[in-house]
């Protein structure tokens, strides 16, 4: 079953034509954010693109103007525009917001549910949801995207016995992962993060070349009483970055700020910042 999600100005934007400009930005936004131009490349000077689109310099600038502010690219005056780090920032022990991220990098967000299943627990998810008894779970897998670029491929497992109204919701126009953060308190989450190399079927997803690294992220968050859910975030490594820094005075610890919207926050002033 597929279901997709989108903003109101991704829906605009299918009936609406794309400007000259539009199709400049959003080329050169799939070349940087699928890896095919890397951090640090020189991007085509002004000319070269007024020659390939046959526009004017100031569209060029314009367009070139945006991805700066987007931090796609550097600007350096007399040497030319180079392959930046796009960036946003959230703390490595918060449960983050996607289309936040996202939006950071101002950049338009849509989702898309890949696939849906209800299951019941097997063996290999009894050291997470329980020993004793099989439960109801609701297994999904989610595309987010920035503009027309794939940002993150999330693998999300919901418990539907802690969730019960999980198993209803579309998550046509909320993410699962947003829908969460707003109707679900959480108690304790634990992160793991690593680098890997990603499987065939993510690398055609995320349309990134076969030796990209991707970043993982894992996450379990639980209630007061079991899991909620677990999710596995997948992102192309080679525009990803996570930087913390703490403080001696307190241990690491993520807490719920008790009204469900899931910003939690570590102890000793944990931080952190994601680069893409």
């Amino acid at each position: 079953m597929t279901v997709r999600g989108s903003t109101r100005a991704a829906a605009r934007s299918k009936s609406a034509p794309m400007f000259l400009h539009e199709r400049i930005l959003s080329d050169i936004q799939g070349k940087i954010l699928s890896g095919e131009w890397e951090v640090g490349r020189r991007i085509p000077v002004e000319h070269e693109l007024m020659k390939q689109y046959r526009c004017s310099r100031m569209t060029v600038s314009k367009v070139l103007t945006r991805l700066a502010h987007a931090g796609l690219i550097e600007r350096h005056r007399k040497v030319g525009s180079f392959v930046g780090r796009p960036q946003s920032q959230s703390a490595v022990l918060d449960i983050p917001d996607i289309k936040a991220e996202v939006a950071a990098l101002g950049l338009p967000y849509t989702f898309q549910i890949l696939q849906r299943q209800k299951r019941r627990s097997g063996r290999d998810d009894k050291g997470m949801f329980g020993k004793e008894g099989a439960v109801q779970l609701l297994e999904l897998t989610c595309l987010h995207m920035a503009g027309t670029q794939p940002f993150c491929l999330e693998h999300r497992v919901i418990n539907l016995q802690a969730v019960p109204e999980a198993g209803e919701e579309s998550f046509v126009e909320v993410s699962p992962g947003a829908w969460l953060l707003r109707r679900v308190p959480w108690r304790l989450a634990e992160h793991r993060i690593r680098a890997a190399s990603p499987a065939p079927e993510e690398i055609a997803t995320l349309k990134i070349k076969t030796r990209t690294p991707c970043l993982i992220v894992e996450r379990t968050t639980r209630g007061q009483d079991s899991v909620i859910t677990f999710v596995r975030l997948t992102y192309p490594g080679n525009l990803h970055e996570l930087v913390a820094s703490f403080t001696p005075f307190a241990p690491a610890s993520t807490l719920s700020n008790g009204n469900g919207n899931g910003n939690g926050h570590a102890a000793g002033a944990e931080t952190a910042r994601k680069r893409r």
